[in-house]
């Protein structure tokens, strides 16, 4: 009895540490040339499961390397580019996008920012905030995250 309870013991054991473990995702690092690489310790995006979680974007050209703060209506589509050419390399699209977060220095931008980030999601948006910042790196105007489900 005792060594049928011991085993028992063993055996459950063995299951729920192998099923626990099997059953854990690994997270994948996303990286594209078709979106400026990162600039300090973080990955243009992780993917875990079947969620994206993508990086502040910036206005930075991946081809050219050169900041766009021209106007916010160029900074803003080279953001939401660099957020298209990430999502797209995690064989996702942009209609997956469920969650964005937007941080401008400036809210008197936010229409200008809006009429553009809109036109990325034509039908159903996702939940998103914007918020304004004190400052942003380089005096970039905005940056952009989001959240991808598939």
């Amino acid at each position: 009895m005792f060594l049928t309870g011991c085993i028992l013991i063993f055996v459950l054991t063995f299951y729920i540490y192998f099923s626990k473990h099997n059953t854990m995702e690994q997270s994948k690092i996303i990286f594209t040339d078709k979106a400026p690489k990162p600039i300090g310790p973080y990955s243009q995006a992780v993917m875990r499961g079947n969620a994206l979680f993508v990086s502040g974007q910036v206005a930075i050209n991946p081809a050219t390397g050169q900041l766009d703060t021209s106007s916010i209506e160029n900074e803003t589509k080279q953001v939401m580019e660099n957020i298209k050419a990430i999502v797209e390399t995690a064989g996702m699209k942009m209609k997956d996008v469920v969650k964005s977060t937007i941080y401008l220095s400036d809210m008197n931008n936010f229409s200008k920012m809006n009429e553009v980030y809109g036109s990325y999601f034509p039908e159903n948006p996702p939940a998103r905030e914007t918020v304004q910042v004190s400052a942003l790196p380089k005096n970039m105007n905005v940056e952009i995250s989001v959240i991808v489900i598939k």
